[in-house]
């Protein structure tokens, strides 16, 4: 499947419907249309390759009162999605399908004595103008003391959400989000064409795993966006770029450091929020250490236990 190279035929019909007589403002529309296919088209040949991108992320993660130690794995890759069920297409029965972006995302890290997991995985159709939401996120939440699932529904424009907790003041929910964009899909969203995420005042539902690790309801609150070169100190790398996401009325700041080129692989984050206890502000920090493209589910064999180094992943038994 090449799906993206359907968004350069669009462009392309559009762009020539748009230009006028003028051949210089015809030839700088054909350079466009050049470079935007071009990009396209490197997407399509990255990502429809068989393969996953698998990427591990050195973490700090501002827990409690302190920093602690961890680390990130996030994994991307393209499949086919039922929109109806909302799940994976496994057996291309039903015609409902749509090629989506899916990453999954896994958060390890230890407070003291015990330790934390969480996942999210966010399925994202590649065609926005096709479906400019997402189309589904799930979290799970686990420490010592117990866990938490909760997931994401897109239905006729808004979210359905579920909540299953072992905290009295949570519990089990069924809520209705009001429109607004996830911020679980900021990462997709960058994938597949960072142009595209706005910017200025907009609506945004904070990631699932923040809800869940600081215990807040499930809302969309105002978030002001900002997309500018990358001037920080946190993240090395050349030509990198920054989506800053400024949300007052819970206290944070986060950005989100990509590469500028496609294929736009993200360099990491820095979340920026007080602590619980002491309420001092306090940044988690995740900067990409490896990479490896691999079909990595068919890497199940015991041998296959050496394919974990080259990712530098910590948890090796």
């Amino acid at each position: 499947m090449r799906n993206f190279s359907h968004l350069s035929i669009f462009v392309l019909l559009l762009l020539g419907a748009c230009t006028s007589g003028n051949e210089e403002a015809q030839g700088q529309a054909i350079a466009v249309v050049n470079q935007t296919a071009a990009k396209i088209d490197k997407l399509s040949d990255y990502w429809y390759q068989g393969k996953a991108e698998v990427n591990t992320y050195q973490l700090q993660q501002n827990r409690y009162n302190a920093l602690h130690p961890g680390e990130v794995v996030a994994i991307f890759v393209t499949e086919d999605f039922l929109t109806d069920k909302q799940v994976k297409n496994d057996n291309y029965t039903n015609p409902n399908s749509t090629p989506i972006l899916k990453s999954n995302l896994l958060w390890r890290f230890t407070t003291g004595l015990y330790d934390y997991s969480v996942m999210s995985s966010t399925f994202t159709d590649v065609s926005a103008a096709q479906s400019p939401q997402t189309l589904k996120v799930t979290t799970s939440a686990q420490d010592w003391c117990g866990h938490a699932w909760m997931q994401l529904n897109q239905r006729k424009g808004s979210y359905d959400m579920q909540l299953h907790s072992y905290f009295e003041g949570e519990a089990d929910q069924n809520v209705k989000g009001k429109k607004g964009m996830l911020e679980d899909e900021i990462l997709n969203r960058i994938r597949i064409n960072p142009e595209a995420l706005p910017t200025g005042s907009l609506k945004m539902f904070p990631a699932n795993h923040v809800l869940r690790l600081r215990h807040l309801p499930f809302a969309s609150i105002d978030v002001q966006a900002q997309m500018t070169s990358y001037q920080g100190e946190d993240f090395e790398g050349d030509n990198l770029m920054v989506y800053r996401l400024e949300m007052p009325s819970i206290n944070r700041q986060v950005e989100y450091v990509f590469q500028a080129e496609a294929p736009y692989r993200i360099e990491g984050w820095k979340d920026t929020y007080p602590s619980a206890f002491d309420k001092k502000p306090r940044a988690t920090i995740a900067k990409r250490q490896k990479t490896i493209v691999e079909p990595y589910w068919r890497m199940n064999k015991k041998d296959d236990f050496k394919n974990r180094k080259p990712l530098d992943l910590l948890l090796s038994y």
